[in-house]
């Protein structure tokens, strides 16, 4: 690859990464009002890796968190800044990473087959769960007073499963029809 095609692919897979990001804020600003309200941030990581692959995706996804890390309102509420990071949710958006990680691992060892990619969605998922759910309790025992893992469980997870699944099979649908208009990265 010539100097002038290799920077040429690198401002693509730049603006792609931001592109993204973006995409990941205006998802978390869009709620969904339930009986719980959901945001659309899931479904903007899924996508994110789904159409740009794993090492695109991902580095959309951390440029996502660090925007929202020093200060910019990119987080669910139109919030942002470190605060909401290490506040009692903040380990679901570090998740978010989590989940683009598994889901590029996956992509590297077995390709982008349609059942890895939902396998690896769905893993994703559940990691982003588990390390949210573990900060959950940490941050709040720590401010509040000891909690059990039910009572998280069903503040912050087994309401969101539905949703979340319903995000994965969207995310699936679109990126399989939409990774064709973006270049396959070097």
């Amino acid at each position: 690859m010539s100097t002038v095609a290799a920077t040429k692919s690198k401002t693509y897979d730049m603006a792609y990464i931001a592109i993204f990001a973006v995409l990941m804020a205006v998802c978390s600003w869009i709620s969904i009002p339930t009986t719980v309200p959901f945001t659309l941030q899931t479904f903007g990581v899924f996508m994110a890796v789904g159409i740009l692959g794993g090492k695109r995706g991902t580095l959309s996804v951390l440029v996502y968190i660090l925007l929202g890390a020093i200060g910019v309102p990119v987080f669910a509420g139109m919030s942002g800044g470190i605060g909401i990071i290490l506040n009692n949710t903040g380990g679901y958006i570090v998740g978010f990473l989590l989940s683009a990680l598994i889901m590029w691992g996956m992509e590297k060892l077995w390709g982008k087959k349609p059942v890895v990619q939902i396998i690896s969605m769905v893993i994703g998922l559940a990691a982003c769960y588990a390390l949210g759910t573990i900060w959950f309790m940490m941050v709040y025992t720590r401010n509040t007073g000891a909690v059990g893992l039910g009572t998280v469980l069903g503040w912050c997870v087994i309401p969101f499963i539905i949703p979340d699944l319903v995000k994965i099979a969207l995310a699936f649908v679109l990126s399989r029809r939409l990774r064709k208009y973006v270049p396959i990265q070097q």
